[in-house]
C-alpha cells in the first residue's frame, strides 16, 4: 500500500519549483518521447494490419481458397458428395488453365489464361461485386474477359478483337504450327490488383479447351470455403478425400509475400520499440538527478523514521507516473491518428502536392488502417515494464543515501 506521505511527496516531486526547471524539462521529453513512441508503433501496426488484411481480401476475392489438381487421371464427380467437403465449402468449380501470348500490331505479352463455365464464373467474388465493365453472362464462345489494367496498358476497349497465341502447336506436314485464336473482348474486370488484372484473362472453359488443345481430364476444382481464414487446417480434411490429387491453398501460393509482410511487420515493431526505451532512459537521467537534488529531503525524511522502502516507493512512483500517463496518451494519440490516417494522407498529399501512398506500388487506392486491440495491448504493457525496469535503479539508490553525510555536507 502506499501511505499519504508517499503521495504527497511524489506528486510535489512530480511538480519540481522554478529553480528545479531542468528537472520539468528532461520529465518532458521523457513524457513525449515515450507518447510518441507508442503512438508511432500503434500506427504502423495498424497500417500493416490493415495492409495484410486488404490484401488478403483481395487475393480471396480472386483466387479459389483450395485447389484440387489431378495428376493424371481425371477427378471423380463422386467425391463431391463427400459430407466433409459439403459442410466447409460453400460452392465447388471446375476449372482448366492454360498459358498464351497476345499478340497485335506492337504487342507480345504473355497471358495466364483460365477457363470457367458462363454460370460458374458470374460466382467468382470480384464478378459479383460488379468491379468490371460489360457483360460477364457473355463468357462464351469467343468471348474473353481481360483485366482493367491490362486495357490501359494496351488501349483495349469493350467490343474490341484480340489474338491469343497457344504454346500447345498444330501438327503438320512441315512441323509443328503455332495455334492463334481471335477472341472478342465482352468484359473488363477490376481485382483490385494490378498484377492480377494485368496478367489473367478469362475464357469459357470448352472453348479453352477446343482452342488450345486442353484436355478436359486435366480440369482442376476450385473449392470456395464457408471460412477461407481457415483453409490451412480444413486443407488436411480435403487430403484425407482426394488421395491422388495435389492440394494447395491460397496461402500456399501467397505464402512467400505473407512471410514477408509477417517478417517485416516484426523488424517494423522491434525497431519502433527503440523509440520507446530510449525515451525511458531519460527517466534515469532525470531521476539520477532528482535524487541528487533531493539528497537534503531524503536525509531529513529518513531521520525522522521513513523507511527506505517507502523513500523508494517514492522514487520509483514519479518514474512509473511519468512513463504511464505517456503510454495512456500514447496510446490515444495513435488510435486517433490510425481512425483518421486516409483522411490524414489525403490532406498532406492535396496541401504539399506529393502521393505518399501510390497506388500502382502497394496495390490499394486509399491507406488501409486496422486498429488490433492485442496490439495496443502488447505495445502498452511493453511500454509499462520499460519504465518500471528504469525506474527501479534510481529508486533504490535514493533509499541507499546516508543520512548523516547527506546533512554533513549540506
Amino acid at each position: 500500500m502506499i501511505s499519504q506521505l508517499e503521495k504527497k511527496i511524489t506528486f510535489r516531486y512530480l511538480n519540481p519549483k522554478k529553480k528545479e526547471g531542468f528537472l520539468n524539462i528532461i520529465s518532458t521529453f521523457s513524457f513525449i518521447g515515450i507518447s510518441l513512441g507508442v503512438a508511432v508503433l500503434i500506427i504502423v501496426m495498424s497500417v500493416m494490419n490493415g495492409f495484410r488484411t486488404e490484401l488478403v481480401d483481395k487475393i480471396l476475392g480472386f483466387n479459389a481458397h483450395i485447389i484440387v489438381q489431378p495428376y493424371s487421371n481425371s477427378i471423380k464427380k463422386s467425391y463431391l458428395n463427400d459430407k466433409t467437403l459439403q459442410d466447409v465449402s460453400e460452392y465447388l468449380i471446375y476449372t482448366n488453365s492454360t498459358e498464351g501470348v497476345m499478340i497485335g500490331k506492337d504487342i507480345t505479352k504473355g497471358l495466364s489464361v483460365r477457363g470457367y463455365s458462363a454460370d460458374n464464373f458470374l460466382k467468382l467474388n470480384f464478378i459479383k461485386k460488379n468491379n468490371f465493365k460489360g457483360n460477364p453472362k457473355k463468357l462464351i464462345e469467343d468471348g474473353i474477359s481481360i483485366g482493367k489494367t491490362l486495357s490501359i496498358d494496351y488501349n483495349l476497349n469493350l467490343g474490341d478483337k484480340i489474338s491469343i497465341m497457344s504454346t500447345n502447336g498444330i501438327q503438320t506436314i512441315v512441323g509443328s504450327m503455332p495455334r492463334q485464336e481471335t477472341f472478342l473482348i465482352t468484359s473488363i474486370f477490376d481485382s483490385g490488383l494490378s498484377d492480377f488484372d494485368r496478367n489473367i484473362v478469362f475464357l469459357n472453359i470448352e472453348t479453352l479447351e477446343n482452342s488450345f488443345d486442353v484436355e478436359p481430364s486435366k480440369r482442376n476444382l476450385e473449392i470456395y470455403l464457408n471460412n477461407p481464414l481457415n483453409a490451412d487446417s480444413i486443407k488436411s480434411k480435403i487430403e484425407n478425400i482426394f488421395h491422388d490429387e495435389y492440394i494447395y491453398t491460397w496461402a500456399d501460393i501467397n505464402s512467400s509475400l505473407f512471410s514477408a509482410l509477417k517478417v517485416e511487420r516484426n523488424v517494423m515493431f522491434i525497431i519502433l520499440s527503440l523509440i520507446i526505451i530510449v525515451a525511458a532512459f531519460n527517466i534515469i537521467s532525470g531521476l539520477t538527478i532528482l535524487v541528487k537534488n533531493k539528497t537534503r529531503d531524503i536525509a531529513i525524511l529518513k531521520s525522522i523514521g521513513v523507511q527506505n522502502k517507502s523513500i523508494t516507493k517514492i522514487f520509483f512512483m514519479v518514474g512509473f507516473i511519468i512513463g504511464s500517463t505517456a503510454t495512456i496518451f500514447g496510446i490515444f494519440l495513435g488510435v486517433v491518428f490510425s481512425i483518421y490516417i486516409e483522411k490524414i494522407r489525403f490532406f498532406i498529399s492535396s496541401i504539399f502536392d506529393i502521393s505518399l501512398f501510390p497506388e500502382e506500388i502497394y496495390f490499394l487506392s486509399k491507406m488501409p488502417s486496422e486498429i488490433n486491440v492485442v496490439s495496443i495491448f502488447i505495445i502498452a504493457i511493453s511500454s509499462i515494464v520499460v519504465t518500471i525496469l528504469v525506474s527501479i535503479y534510481p529508486a533504490k539508490q535514493a533509499a541507499k543515501q546516508d543520512p548523516i553525510k547527506s546533512l554533513k555536507y549540506e
